[in-house]
């Protein structure tokens, strides 16, 4: 693991979006070996663990209890990170929350969404267009479960960072 130049104890949100919760049962070119949403989670909780980062789960599908979600945690969490898949094309509301939060924001997903379903990590009713991609801090994708690992590494890295995004994480704490 990479050494930190901080010692807080950083918390991130990971937020999975409809579809997630069929993760098994999802094509396994694409989504991998992960044999459900519990086991994304953990493996999540786990990597953050390692980094000395508490993560916060949450899944659904529906946007309107992601909503709620990112509205309740917007006070407790030092970022997000979102996996929008079903709102990915559509969840201007969800953007709009999590822009409204004024934490940094990363996207990720398990296929690389702006790949040809052609390509070896593109999805098969790809390409989409993002509509969180413009607004949020970074992105992810393409890696399976490893971009959330990715996004985790970066979050931290970036938190312990006080030039991050031009002010002094501890102040907005």
């Amino acid at each position: 693991m990479p050494i930190r130049s901080g010692t807080r104890r950083h918390r991130i949100a990971i937020i999975d979006g409809p579809n997630m919760t069929n993760l098994g049962a999802r094509n396994k070119r694409v989504y991998g070996a992960i044999s459900s949403i519990e086991d994304l989670q953990q493996y999540s909780k786990n990597f953050g663990a390692e980094l000395g980062v508490e993560i916060d789960t949450f899944v659904s599908n529906f946007e309107g209890e992601i909503l709620e979600y990112i509205h309740a945690a917007a006070n407790r969490v030092d970022a997000f990170i979102i996996n929008p898949a079903g709102l990915t094309e559509i969840g201007i509301p969800t953007k709009h929350a999590l822009s409204e939060t004024g934490r940094p924001v990363i996207e990720v997903h398990f296929a690389n969404v702006v790949a040809p379903p052609t390509a070896p990590r593109g999805l098969p009713i790809g390409p989409w267009e993002s509509v969180f991609t413009p607004s949020v801090t970074g992105t992810t994708m393409g890696l399976r479960q490893y971009s959330y690992a990715q996004a985790i590494l970066g979050l931290t890295l970036a938190l312990d960072d006080s030039t991050f995004l031009g002010a002094d994480v501890e102040q907005r704490a």
